[in-house]
């Protein structure tokens, strides 16, 4: 992977952690998730018109992600009500690499060296550790990790349908514009109709929150889509999940939460294997 690539998945796994930290301090992550998904698409509309169409080889896997994603959105925000960021974030990142990279062993033709596999491995590791994974096997945090392991076979399955799908779309703004442009419906209208009212209360003072949250959330994906077809998904997919380092910090910082030598080592694992995935 050229240091290009790799500079531009860490921004936008800076970007990721961010967004996520916005729903997390947002007091209904419920309805800030679906603000968030339906400004996205908001601001998606008039780009779909702007980049070429994608392939139409690629619009199976847009419909499979787009029902993958519906389920996610719809646990997500459950999840963060659950758990604390430092917690949650890094178990619902932590297993998809690895889930990721044996998918693809069946599903790609991309080269997977020692090396790579070894970081995948490692970084997936200090993920888990940065959040509390040998605690987690001392006393599980029951429906909090329930919910995060569950997201985790999401992010893993979205991942490898959105990396296949962008590259048989032939452009991977185009197939990026188009997902966050469809993934608004139906889960924005069903969260509105069961909070009734609420949606405008939850608009007033966070719009510039949602719309940061969007800009964020688009950016960082579309960065992802267009590294995944310029390198291996899987290693795409591992560096990624560096964002679980911003995540731990931005919650330490601005969310209070505990940031301790656990973490620390979880981090300086993750920094092996991403110096692994150069190897």
């Amino acid at each position: 992977m050229s240091a290009q690539i790799t500079a531009l998945v860490l921004l936008a796994a800076l970007m990721h952690a961010s967004w996520n930290a916005l729903l997390k301090a947002s007091p209904n992550s419920s309805l800030s998730t679906a603000l968030l998904v339906g400004t996205g698409s908001i601001l998606s509309a008039p780009l779909i018109f702007v980049v070429p169409a994608p392939a139409s080889e690629s619009w199976p896997y847009l419909v499979a992600s787009w029902g993958v994603h519906q389920i996610y959105f719809a646990l997500v925000g459950m999840a963060y009500r659950k758990g604390d960021l430092s917690y949650t974030y890094p178990l619902m990142r932590g297993l998809p690499p690895m889930l990721v990279a044996c998918a693809g062993v069946f599903v790609l033709e991309d080269r997977v060296s020692p090396w790579l596999w070894a970081g995948v491995f490692t970084l997936s590791v200090g993920v888990l550790w940065i959040g509390g994974f040998a605690r987690m096997l001392r006393n599980a945090h029951g429906r909090s990790t329930g919910f995060a392991v569950t997201i985790a076979l999401l992010i893993a399955a979205y991942t490898l349908i959105d990396g296949i799908g962008a590259r048989a779309a032939g452009n991977a703004a185009s197939y990026g514009f188009w997902l966050f442009f469809t993934v608004a419906l139906p889960y924005v209208p069903i969260v509105v109709a069961r909070h009734p009212g609420e949606i405008l209360q939850q608009l007033r003072p966070h719009a510039a929150r949602a719309i940061t949250g969007a800009v964020l959330s688009i950016a960082a994906y579309l960065i992802v889509l267009w590294a995944m077809t310029q390198a291996p998904l899987a290693a795409v997919a591992a560096l990624r999940e560096t964002s679980v380092i911003f995540a731990a910090i931005i919650g330490a910082m601005l969310l209070k939460e505990p940031f301790g030598a656990e973490r620390v080592a979880g981090a300086c694992i993750v920094v092996l294997g991403v110096a692994l995935l150069k190897l």
